[in-house]
Parts: structure tokens; sequence; C-alpha cells
């Protein structure tokens, strides 16, 4: 069942759907420098996409060659629209709307049922399904049934809603998985508390027992290479999920990263790189400015003088300015 993802290394490293900033410029700036073994995309509702609003969400999905094996994150509430939604995700629909060339595709779809966010709660979607497990497993079934052996399936949720549920996993583990990503929190525990990664732990001895074909990976905390290698050998876990550590450091899935050594001109180089290549890839201003002003905490970092200059990049109300000041600094 899990033949696509068994020739990853172990542990194999993935880069965390995180919205708003894990989108294709930003995946292939992190590709060029060190990539992870498996990417994901930003979450996209699998409603809207089924709906008038489908074209402008589509950017949410846009990749490039360098940014493979890929799966394609989705949410929402309408178990047809996950089996449409996964039906052309397998068939190459999507990728042929994105002018992607012939046979590039998707590599795996995996189902969001744990963002916190208030919103998405408020809905009924995501973490709320923790607590609707009769449309959990709807969704799933209708997804499974649009992919039709085509992509892999797999899940990215946490260790429960209210409070940590195991019968949460239990459930999951028996709907036979490619991936179970776990992080380890509770939806009411958001980012508040340390991840509980005995409790990952766990999860991998219920895999054990349940669903041996089923990979899973641990999410929460993990900011360097060395640290996911330590905790995935601990848990006898097959793979690492890291998300707010790309922002610490863009090299972070390097065996030996250069970015402590960087200097301040090849910092401020590499967040012009990635300013041109937003440029040159939302030309249409698809994407506002803010979503690229937040990537200053990655880049301008660590030196005299970056907190003064992130503050002014931040503000940048065009993409004009903000190349007219990433330009003019140090010049």
């Amino acid at each position: 069942m899990t033949e696509g993802f068994r020739s990853l290394p172990r542990p194999f490293f993935v880069l965390a759907p995180m919205d708003d900033v894990t989108d294709t410029v930003f995946r292939q700036v992190v590709a060029a420098g060190a990539p992870p073994d498996l990417y994901f995309t930003e979450f996209v509702n699998a409603d809207g996409l089924q709906s008038p609003g489908r074209t402008k969400l589509l950017k949410k999905l846009r990749f490039t060659p360098v940014e493979q094996p890929l799966i394609a994150q989705i949410w929402g509430k309408e178990p047809e629209n996950f089996y449409k939604t996964a039906c052309e995700l397998a068939d190459g629909t999507f990728a042929r709307e994105l002018g992607l060339p012939d046979g590039m595709n998707f590599a795996g779809v995996d189902l969001n049922m744990g963002c916190p966010q208030k919103s998405e709660v408020k809905n009924g979607t995501c973490a709320a399904l923790m607590n609707d497990r009769p449309l959990a497993q709807a969704i799933i079934n209708a997804t499974k049934d649009g992919l039709a052996g085509r992509l892999p399936l797999s899940i990215k949720t946490r260790l429960g809603f209210s409070a940590v549920d195991m019968s949460w996993i239990e459930f999951l583990l028996g709907q036979q998985l490619h991936i179970l990503t776990i992080h380890g929190r509770t939806k009411a525990q958001m980012s508040k508390v340390p991840a509980d990664w005995d409790l990952i732990g766990q999860v991998r001895e219920q895999r054990d027992r349940l669903a041996p074909e089923t990979l899973i990976v641990g999410n929460g905390d993990v900011l360097t290479r060395e640290q996911g290698i330590e905790l995935a050998k601990r848990y006898k876990l097959d793979g690492i999920m890291i998300g707010r550590g790309i922002f610490q450091d863009p090299f972070v899935f390097a065996e030996h990263s250069p970015w402590p050594d960087y200097t301040v001109e090849q910092r401020i180089r590499l967040y012009e790189k990635h300013i041109r290549l937003f440029a040159d890839t939302w030309r249409a201003g698809e994407r506002p400015i803010h979503t690229l002003n937040k990537f200053c905490k990655i880049y301008i970092n660590g030196f005299d003088g970056a907190k003064e200059l992130r503050e002014q990049l931040m503000t940048a109300d065009s993409l004009e300015n903000l190349t007219k000041q990433i330009l003019a600094y140090g010049r």
C-alpha cells in the first residue's frame, strides 16, 4: 500500500503545510538550498475548488518540477466535493489547469483534520472532525473513492480536541492510510504548550499493533535536522515534519546547514532572490504584498540593525517599494 513512499529515507523529512507561507515560491527557495524529502501544499478548500471560486484557489496548488514529491492538502465539509477534488487531483485535471507538463502531477493527497483555527473549527471542519466521526468517515471514504488507488492518501491531525483522545488515533489507524502525521498537541492547546513526543511515540506503538503498513510522521517544535533525527530514533518514527523551524533556518533540511555562517550580505541576497521569484510568479497580483513582507523574519535576522531593517521592510506597501528598499540596503 505504501510503495510510493517506501523508497524515502528513514527518517524522511517533510516541509509542513503553512497557509500563505509554503506556496510555490517559498518551496522553490527551500528546494534550491536544502530540499526536504517530501513537500505539502498550503491547505486548500475542497468545497471552494468545486465552486465558482475555483480559479482564485488554484494558486494554492501551483507548483514547479523542483518541488517534488508534493502532496496536495485539502480540507472542507462536503464529502461529495472531496470525491470530485480527489478525482481531479488523481487524473491530472488540476495539473493540466495549472499548465504543468504532461505526466507531472501530485504525489498524494492529504486530509487536514487538525487545523485548530477558530473559523475552520466553527464551521465543523479540520480539527472539528475529531468530534464528528461519521462526517470524518464519510470524507475519508469519498476521498478514497475519488482517488481509486491512483494516489496515496494521508491525514494530518492532532492528539485530540479538548483533551488527548487516543480513540481518535485508533479510528484513523483503521482507515488504511499511507501516512498519518501527528502534531503533538490537542486542538485546545494550540501552540501554547510544548509538543508531547511521548504521546507521538504511543501513536507509533498503536500503529505497530493496528496498521503496520501506515507510516507515522511526527510534528511539533522541531527546529533542527539533528533534533528530528534524534526524535525519530527515540520513538521509532518513519518521518519528521518541520514547520516553524524553517523560519529559523531556511536550510534546516541540510545535513550541515550553512545558515549560521551566512553573512549579512548573503542573507539579504537570499531575500532578494525570494522577492524576484515572487514578482515573476505572481505577475497578476494573485498574492498580496503582506504575504511577502512576513518573510523578513527569516532572512533579516541575526545581525546588528536587523530589527530596524525588518520593521522598515515590513511596512512596504508595494512590491516596488520592497524591492527598492532591499536593493538599497548596504549599497
